[in-house]
């Protein structure tokens, strides 16, 4: 049961707060989407690749490409599915290019604001890995 002043309450995976107004209760959700900033290079990125499991503070699109260039297609799109901004979309646009579903990453990339890549699947890779860990320091 929920009550008092700002109580923190966990439902599912989110901490919501609930707060008391006369005889009702608000469940406020300050924030779905936490900010997370990586403090990573190019290379820390590419040496984590021997790790089993990607690091914590990688943001949904870095870890998708992290389960992609492990060779894990269905969690990479899994991880790119769940981030709903430009960074998932383009993230998700590669993916279906590598996947071959062509109209599908067409209709990703305009989501994402990009064009259709026209490198190889590495270097479109390489290039999103380095450009979000570049944003997010």
């Amino acid at each position: 049961m929920v009550g008092g002043w700002g109580n923190e309450v966990k439902f599912g995976s989110v901490f919501t707060s609930a707060v008391r107004f006369g005889a009702k209760i608000a469940l406020v959700r300050p924030c779905l989407l936490p900010i997370i900033y990586v403090r990573m290079t190019l290379e820390e990125f590419r040496k984590s690749l021997k790790s089993e499991r990607p690091p914590e503070d990688l943001t949904l699109s870095l870890a998708a490409l992290w389960w992609d260039a492990k060779g894990d297609w269905g969690k990479a799109h899994e991880s790119a599915q769940q981030d709903e901004g430009p960074a998932g979309a383009w993230v998700h646009a590669y993916l279906h290019r590598k996947e071959g579903d062509l109209s599908n990453a067409a209709y990703w990339y305009r989501r994402a604001g990009k064009p259709q890549a026209g490198v190889s699947l590495d270097k479109e890779r390489i290039e999103i890995v380095s450009l979000l860990l570049s944003e997010s320091q």
